[in-house]
């Protein structure tokens, strides 16, 4: 624990940003493996409620740590989800989560720094809508190919919720700006 504690900021308060960070994304990422297993009709799961949330915070720790440590919060939450769903979910379930997860966040924090010094929303809008569709494709492919649910059907409807609450999503995220620290690029030499 350490040694993932050393990758986090130094300072206290940004620390408790990162730790914070990682806490709510393995706990969205357990819940929603849980809530993945339970559909509401042909389209769709309860999962696709949830899981947008860890957007939200990647984006939000994006825009307070900068993308270096967005990366290590998203690592590090990836193995405490990853162990967390192997204990609530299904182990299909749970690993094709984990691989859906850390390559959505990675292009996720990649999108979000491209567009970062846009407009606020700008970011984390075309961030989330990009990564959401990997996330999704990746996620239905290796969670239930080769089963009898119709995971092309369920990845659409997930897919719609996820760029629906995108797009809600983005009056929390307006509303926190205020309350974070705000990490800036450093100036090019």
């Amino acid at each position: 624990m350490n040694s993932v504690l050393a990758l986090l900021p130094a300072d206290p308060g940004l620390r408790r940003l990162a730790v914070a960070s990682v806490l709510a994304m393995a706990a969205v990422i357990a819940l929603s493996n849980v809530l993945v297993m339970f559909p509401i009709n042909a389209w769709l799961t309860w999962g696709a409620f949830s899981y947008p949330l860890v957007f939200l915070v990647c984006d939000l720790t994006n825009r307070a740590l900068g993308p270096q440590v967005a990366r290590r919060v998203a690592w590090t939450g990836f193995l405490l989800a990853v162990l967390l769903s192997l204990w609530l979910a299904d182990p299909r379930i749970a690993l094709a989560s984990g691989c859906a997860f850390i390559v959505a966040q990675v292009l996720d924090i990649a999108v979000f720094n491209r567009w970062r010094l846009a407009t606020w929303w700008k970011a984390p809008l075309i961030g989330s809508l990009v990564a959401s569709t990997l996330d999704t494709a990746v996620f239905f492919s290796l969670a239930f190919a080769g089963t009898d649910m119709n995971w092309v059907m369920l990845a659409t409807g997930d897919l719609a919720v996820k760029a629906t609450m995108a797009a809600l999503l983005l009056a929390p995220y307006r509303a926190l700006l205020p309350r974070l620290p705000v990490w800036a690029p450093p100036a090019a030499a």
